[in-house]
Formats: C-alpha cells, sequence, structure tokens
C-alpha cells in the first residue's frame, strides 16, 4: 500500500490524524440549532450539547442522560468575571481553552510565536455538520492559527470521540507546547469521586478511589509509552449517589500509546473539567507554516447504571468499534506460551514436545517465547537480530512450524522490534539507530535499548524485518513485547528546535508499522505486550488483538488485576494463563482447578511447563479447556457484571458473563479463605431474562444440593445461587443455559 493510502487507513482509525472513525457505521449525526447556535448529539442514552457563546467560545453546555427530542436547551451565555481574580474565560466551561486572555485552568493548548508572544484567544469561525458528527472550527483573535474540533458519537453506546487539530497559517513557525483532544466538563455537584487505575510492573491495574476537590489531580505517563504506573482511564461517579450498579458515571480512556497527560481539575467556582492529550512534559512540536498537528482522541461516556453499566458500555464499543475486525473479530483462540517452561532455552526438540503435550488437551495455538533468534541465549545479546538461531533450529523454523501445524495448532512467535541489546549485530552496525543524545550515556533497562522508531530508517528496516519474518514463515501470531521505558529521548537527525517531535513522530510511526504488516498478512494476529500491562490503550487497542495484562500470572493476584483491568477495557483481549503452583511471583500454592477458573474469566491461555504435569493433570486441564470453549464466546462477548469484588481485602470474588441474547451465563465464584465456620451468602445474579428458564450446570467445584436444576431467571436474581466455598483458595464455575 502506498504510504498516502496507509495514512488514510490511520487516520480512519484516529490514529495518524485527528480524524475519528470506527469499525461500524453507527455514528450520531450532530445536530444544531441556528436560533441558540447550540449544538447536539445524541447516542444510546445519552446526550452531548455545547454552544457558541456571546463572545464566540466553544461552550459546554450538557453531557448525561439522553434528553428528549423536544428538549430545548438554552442558548450558550459566558459566565461574567466573578472577581477582578476570577475572570469570565477562566470560569466559563470552554470546550477548547487555550492559554491566553487571562486564562488559569488547565488548558487544551498552549503556544509560543518567534517573537515571543505566548497568547492564544480562540473564537469560533466555522462549523460542518455531517452524518459522522460535527467539526467545529476555530481561529485566534489576531494570528492565522486555527484549530479544528472533531466530535463523533457512537449512536449504540453514546461513547463521544473528541479530537482536535492545530494549523498554522501564519508565515513563521509556531511552537506547540501543550495539546489536548479538549475539555470535558461535569455539573456542578459537591460529591463527586475519580477513580483511576495506578500499578507498577507484575502490579497493574490497581483502583484507586478519591474526592474530586478544589485543585488539579494529574494522571499521566512520561515514559515514552502508556505505563504500568498510570493507565490513561479515568471513571468519575457520585459519592453515595453511585455503585457498581446504579448512579451516574462519566468515563473516558485516552487513545494514545506515548507520553500522555489527563487533568481533572475542580476550578474555583466548582466546575469539573477533565482535560485530555500530549504530556506537556518536556513536549514541544514546531509547527511550519501549513503544517498541522493532530491531538491523540480521547472517547467519553455517560452510564446511569453505574461503574458496572459504564463497563458494559465501554467493552461493547471496543468490541464494535476500536478492536481490528470488530463485531465479526474472532474470539481468541487457547493458546500455550513457552516462556515460564523453557525461558531462553528454546531448542527444537524441546518445543516441539512441549507442543505434542498442548495439543493433547485442546490448546488452538502454539506460541514460542524469547531465545529463537541471533545470540539469544540471555536477556544481554541478540536483541535486534531477527534471524533464527541456527544452533538452536539447525533447519531454520519451518520443521517446527510444520509440526506444530500437523498437531492441529497454529503458530506464535515472540518479538520485541523496538528493543536492541549492545551485544547484537544491528547495534554495532548502527550505534546511531537508538534514542540518544551523543553527548551522554546511553542507559540501559534490562540490557537495552530504544530504538528510535521516529526516524523513517528504522521504520522501514522493522516492517521489512518483520515482514520477512511472517512472509518466510508459516506465522498467525506475534506477541509484540516491549521491556522498558524511554530515556535520553534525543533526534539528532532533527535541528534542536525539532527534537521534541520524537514523541509524536515515534508513536505514529509504531501504528505505521503495526497497520502496514497486518495489510501485507491480513490474518495476522498481534498481541500487545510491555512487560506485561505496561501498553494498554485504546490506540494500540486498534491495531493488535489482544493484550498482555500482567507478568504476573499468580491467580489470586490476577483477580484483583482483572478486576482493575475490566472497568476499563473488554475481556475479549485480556488474556490470562494458567501457570505452575506454586507462582513465581508469590510461592502460592494453588489447586491447577482454582488457576483455571481465573483464567477462564477472558482469554484463555497455558503457560505451564507441561513437562512437570501428571496424568491427572492432563485429563482436568482437558476437561476444562473443552468446558471453556463452550463459554468462550459468552466471556470474550457477554456482558460482564462484577458481582463481588475481590478489592479491598474481600475474601470472595464473584464474576457474571451474560450472553448478548442472554440464553447463557458463566459465573465464577472464589474465595479467599473461609473463617469461623460463616456460610457464604448467596450470589444474586444480574442481566438474565426474568422470564427465561435457565438450566444449572457445574464446569468445577461443588455444587450445593439445595440448587435447584433449573429455574427461571427470577428466581437466579431475586433468590440466587449457594456455592459450598470453604477453605483457601477455592472456586466454583457454573453455566446457566437457557432451556428450549
Amino acid at each position: 500500500m502506498p504510504p498516502l493510502m496507509m495514512d488514510r487507513r490511520l487516520a480512519c482509525l484516529g490514529l495518524l490524524s485527528g480524524a475519528i472513525g470506527w469499525t461500524s457505521q453507527a455514528v450520531a449525526a450532530g445536530l444544531y440549532d441556528e436560533k441558540t447556535k447550540v449544538f447536539r448529539l445524541d447516542g444510546g442514552d445519552v446526550t452531548y450539547a455545547f454552544g457558541i457563546n456571546a463572545k464566540g467560545q466553544a461552550q459546554a453546555l450538557y453531557w448525561g442522560g439522553r434528553l428528549a427530542p423536544g428538549d430545548a436547551l438554552a442558548a450558550a451565555t459566558a459566565v461574567p468575571d466573578h472577581s477582578s481574580f476570577e475572570l469570565s474565560t477562566s470560569i466559563t466551561p470552554q470546550e477548547f481553552p487555550a492559554q491566553g486572555g487571562g486564562m488559569f485552568v488547565e488548558p487544551a493548548l498552549k503556544v509560543a510565536y518567534p517573537d515571543g508572544v505566548r497568547d492564544v484567544v480562540l473564537k469560533y469561525a466555522s462549523h460542518r455538520l455531517t452524518d459522522a458528527g460535527v467539526t467545529v472550527r476555530l481561529k485566534d483573535i489576531e494570528r492565522e492559527l486555527y484549530v479544528e474540533l472533531r466530535y463523533v458519537m457512537d449512536s449504540e453506546t453514546g461513547i463521544l470521540g473528541r479530537s482536535a487539530v492545530v494549523e498554522n497559517r501564519t508565515r513563521t513557525p509556531v511552537r506547540i507546547d501543550q495539546f489536548a483532544a479538549g475539555a470535558l466538563t461535569l455539573p456542578i455537584e459537591t460529591d463527586y469521586r475519580l477513580q483511576y487505575l495506578t500499578g507498577r510492573w507484575a502490579g497493574e491495574w490497581t483502583l484507586q478511589s478519591r474526592p474530586v476537590t478544589a485543585g488539579s489531580t494529574v494522571l499521566e505517563s512520561r515514559r515514552g509509552s502508556t505505563g504500568h504506573q498510570n493507565n490513561p482511564w479515568f471513571a468519575i461517579d457520585r459519592t453515595g449517589a453511585s455503585d457498581e450498579e446504579f448512579g451516574p458515571v462519566w468515563f473516558g480512556a485516552l487513545a494514545w500509546s506515548g507520553s500522555w497527560r489527563i487533568t481533572i481539575d475542580a476550578d474555583s467556582m466548582g466546575k469539573v473539567r477533565i482535560v485530555g492529550g500530549y504530556n506537556p512534559y518536556d513536549f514541544a512540536y514546531r509547527l511550519q507554516p501549513g503544517e498541522t498537528l493532530e491531538s491523540p482522541v480521547l472517547y467519553a461516556g455517560y452510564s446511569g447504571q453505574g461503574m458496572g453499566g459504564a463497563s458494559r458500555l465501554m467493552h461493547r464499543f471496543q468490541r464494535q468499534n476500536i478492536l481490528p475486525g470488530g463485531a465479526k473479530a474472532r474470539l481468541r483462540p487457547v493458546l500455550y506460551n513457552s516462556w515460564e517452561a523453557t525461558e531462553f532455552a528454546v531448542t527444537e526438540p524441546g518445543q516441539i514436545a512441549l507442543a505434542e503435550k498442548a495439543a493433547t488437551i485442546g490448546v488452538e495455538r502454539f506460541v514460542m517465547d524469547d531465545g529463537w533468534f541471533g545470540a539469544r541465549n540471555s536477556d544481554k545479546a541478540g536483541l535486534g537480530d531477527w534471524t533464527v538461531n541456527r544452533t538452536k533450529f539447525p533447519n531454520g523454523l519451518k520443521p517446527l512450524i510444520d509440526k506444530v501445524r500437523g498437531l492441529g495448532m497454529e503458530f506464535g512467535l515472540w518479538v520485541e522490534p523496538e528493543m536492541v541489546n549492545a551485544d547484537s549485530d544491528l547495534y554495532r552496525a548502527h550505534p546511531d539507530w537508538v534514542i540518544n543524545f551523543p553527548t551522554r550515556p546511553r542507559t540501559e533497562g534490562r540490557n537495552q535499548m530504544m530504538l528510535n522508531l521516529a526516524r523513517k530508517d528504522v521504520r522501514d528496516h522493522l516492517l521489512k524485518v518483520l515482514d520477512d519474518l511472517v512472509s518466510q514463515n508459516d506465522i498467525a501470531f506475534l506477541k509484540w513485547d516491549h521491556n522498558r521505558n524511554w530515556s535520553e529521548p534525543g533526534w539528532s537527525e532533527q535541528s534542536p528546535d525539532d527534537e521534541q517531535k520524537i514523541y509524536v513522530a515515534a508513536v505514529r510511526n509504531l501504528y505505521w508499522i503495526l497497520a502496514e504488516l497486518r495489510r501485507r498478512h491480513p490474518k495476522l494476529e498481534i498481541e500487545s505486550c510491555a512487560g506485561g500491562g505496561g501498553r494498554v490503550d485504546m490506540g494500540v487497542m486498534a491495531l493488535t488483538d489482544q493484550v498482555w495484562p500482567s507478568d504476573n500470572t499468580d491467580p489470586y493476584d490476577r483477580l484483583t488485576i482483572q478486576d482493575g483491568f475490566t472497568h476499563a477495557y473488554t475481556p475479549a483481549v485480556m488474556m490470562a494463563w494458567v501457570t505452575d503452583s506454586p507462582s513465581w511471583a508469590n510461592r502460592r500454592t494453588t489447586s491447577l482447578e482454582y488457576r483455571f477458573l481465573v483464567s477462564m474469566q477472558g482469554g484463555l491461555g497455558i503457560g505451564a511447563n507441561l513437562n512437570h504435569w501428571k496424568d491427572e493433570d492432563f485429563a482436568a486441564a482437558k476437561r476444562l479447556i473443552a468446558e471453556y470453549k463452550t463459554i468462550r464466546a459468552t466471556v470474550q462477548r457477554g456482558d460482564l457484571y462484577r458481582l463481588v469484588s475481590p478489592r479491598d481485602g474481600s475474601e470472595r470474588s464473584v464474576t457474571l458473563s451474560v450472553s448478548p441474547d442472554r440464553k447463557q451465563a458463566a459465573l465464577f465464584a472464589f474465595v479467599h479463605s473461609a473463617s469461623k465456620l460463616q456460610p457464604p451468602p448467596l450470589i444474586q445474579l444480574r442481566g438474565l431474562d426474568p422470564k427465561t428458564t435457565y438450566g444449572l450446570r457445574v464446569i468445577a467445584g461443588a455444587n450445593d444440593s439445595s440448587n435447584p436444576a433449573q429455574a427461571s431467571g427470577a428466581f437466579w436474581m431475586e433468590y440466587g445461587l449457594k456455592t459450598l466455598l470453604r477453605g483457601d483458595f477455592q472456586a466454583a464455575g457454573f453455566v446457566l443455559e437457557a432451556t428450549a
């Protein structure tokens, strides 16, 4: 595909440009009232509205539950100065606040001109209404600087996509110091509560909660990638009015895989605003005359059904509109990965032995992990040399791949294309290809450095080696890893004024490689992995088929990891492996059945050393994998209900997945440690059809004899289901099927 055509494809995804698009065509047309100058978008159960006030500012009016078609919204009116300290510019809730004219709140745009002026005051210039949404054009009051605001709303979920494009039409360069997709404004209330996700390596997806009070909360990554420490997702509900299933929730996520920032700001007048975009830390992007810069897309939604309702809306939106293939995307196959069995000590006979064992239990995809290439016997060498190690594989990969295919499985391979070891042929030939400052030491992490994907020669090299690898071998899947963050973010081939463009250019070239590789190999599937969950966001999700939430596969830890993950992202992409016991992370011992039930809540994988399994382990695994395949579509594409959270020291965890047609439900129940002969409480299900009769089937664990063999949806939701979970680290799994 020519570069221009590829650029258009990425623009459609909202990745290479601010143009927002998605797989589904179900978008809400924008409405405009000429008399009041009010713009309105309606989708699902949501209305979003803004207007142009008398000062020419784009002003937020409403974001919440859907209004009736005839409900008229009053014209936007700029808030008057509260005092000489709280000027109208700052306290009027602008859709795109720019740094200038007395602005003191978090700006979406901050610029600097060559003459020293650092002031932007944007006014309405024009707009376009299309079947795909609303575009509003703003212009600076004095200079030829334009900003285009883009709004697209999904007609089914009401999730809104916001982005912006800044254009320099002056005759001199303009430096962009801060740039976001826009601002979101909430109705004035006093009891808002912010929820967000934090973590570290092997400890990702911890749900945090704090009141929204005067001042700012900053969620960010300065790492050049999405990062483990914070994830670009937020949700805001109301203390006392909202819980898991009831009450208002405003939520959003930024589609960007580089350094990012989301600021939640309660201003001096009590208005709460959310601004999300590029991280301004170490950011400067010089626009030459005639050039443009596009922001990442900020997706935002509203639910009146609590945090669970917000999650289900986001899951549905991601499945239908973000993931490759949309609603027609393939279900995640059951995979086996060799890492925990062999680490770097991969050989053709050893991998074949594992593949033969994996095939007997129903595995559908066999993935060979690190160690197959270059001089790769440890993490100290070989990274960057994507040629087969002929000592380990004398005849290349073909004999192994043929064996795997002959066993009825697909073949997958681990790669880490963006990295290089100093001890590699690639680095010896091209030491200038890494991100660096020429006069400074080159910091290593895991004995590796980052290649500079902003460079076209590096980008093209990586595409070629990956294309060759997939073209010359029958590879169905790449596990794409990324095991360190940036340091010394220099780009010496650029002028000093343009070096910091690396923060944008490197990520956009990553997206370009992924998209072009997929175009050349339409059946290829890719997993986003970054030392676990260090690169999970709605940008990379648009170009990959699944993600790796954490390197921590301890099943008890995974309950809280998966609980946090599903607040923001769909189980359709959440890979979960059954690994050895005791776990490497905590040396905790758990049963094989417990480990399987934890992993069956997402995309099921096996990562244990099958060479250590006994006959009864293979028999149990074969049975449970067969059971998983009967509920896989419901788990991956159904509605998720987090009935009992494992967070905050809870002794229990319960999730329920309900198929879209409500004919099947899969229930997973866990107990950490029972005590004092406390009987387990009944579990009231949700999301079933109250009038449909459902039969109960046990897939693992014990069933209480008092549970009926079949009952109405109303019974299961109102009366509930009883479990026999006593002891430590116990689990049970049930399936409810609608009877004919």
